[in-house]
């Protein structure tokens, strides 16, 4: 067989691999060896989505989610080999290649982001740096975990479940989502001031604590003083969930590989 006539018979077979109803099978191949590339196939990406989407998976009927399955499979065209990346693939595919069908959810997008970043931060080979003892917090350098995002959400995707499946979005959500020291991926529901505050830390180099929250203060319209107190008691607790990761001063934490974000 040339390498066009092998070729066009892999393409057969791949077409009728993502889409056993919609393309003929290959032909001189047993229909029980199709059957087995056809349940390994998507079985094998089934199960790495269904394990990516717990929640988004409990909210269908079996057909329906066989359905998206099968959809995502015949439609998107994947940018990586690998199976560990297939939720990364399957995220891409509802923001680039879906069109939602009836039975599905109005936040299918955010869900579906919302636990996708609970399991990259759970494989993440990232690590925290060792804690570091810091006399004066607001004469701190904080910056945010390598281990934390921050996330706004029309509709609260930590709260949707079996239970309950909004069908409007809401006034919106901010959250932190991180992993913490024990290697567990946590989440905070923040206001909206708490999460520019976690804004403005990710993408800070060298100012120190006092100097963010004065520009802080500032967007927000507040003496800095009024602000002060209560934001030092806020980063205080994301200092000690890991959220926020504080230094003595600017050059320790440009020597430790800042890059604002």
């Amino acid at each position: 067989m040339n390498q066009t006539a092998l070729r066009d018979s892999q393409m057969v077979m791949a077409r009728y691999l993502r889409d056993p109803n919609g393309h003929p099978p290959p032909s001189g191949v047993e229909e029980r060896r199709l059957k087995i590339y056809r349940d390994l196939i998507y079985n094998n990406i089934e199960g790495f989505i269904s394990g990516g989407f717990p929640v988004l998976r409990s909210l269908y009927a079996e057909d329906d989610w066989h359905g998206l399955v099968r959809l995502f499979i015949d439609r998107h065209r994947c940018h990586t080999p690998y199976f560990l990346e297939i939720s990364q693939e399957f995220l891409r595919f509802l923001m680039e290649d879906f069109q939602p069908r009836p039975c599905d959810p109005p936040f299918i997008l955010e869900l579906a982001h919302y636990e996708w970043v609970e399991l990259a931060l759970d494989v993440s080979e990232e690590e925290l740096p060792e804690p570091q003892p810091v006399v004066d917090l607001l004469a701190g350098v904080p910056r945010l975990s390598p281990l934390a995002w921050v996330l706004a959400y029309q509709y609260p995707v930590h709260r949707i479940g079996p239970s309950f499946r909004p069908a409007e979005p809401g006034e919106g959500v901010y959250l932190a989502v991180y992993r913490d020291r024990e290697d567990k991926v946590q989440f905070m529901e923040l206001n909206a001031a708490t999460a520019r505050l976690l804004e403005l830390i990710r993408d800070n180099e060298q100012a120190t604590v006092v100097a963010v929250l004065q520009a802080l203060a500032g967007e927000l319209g507040m003496e800095p003083t009024a602000l002060q107190e209560f934001g030092a008691g806020q980063l205080a607790q994301f200092v000690e969930k890991s959220v926020v990761l504080v230094t003595e001063t600017a050059d320790e934490a440009v020597a430790s590989g800042d890059c604002g974000g």
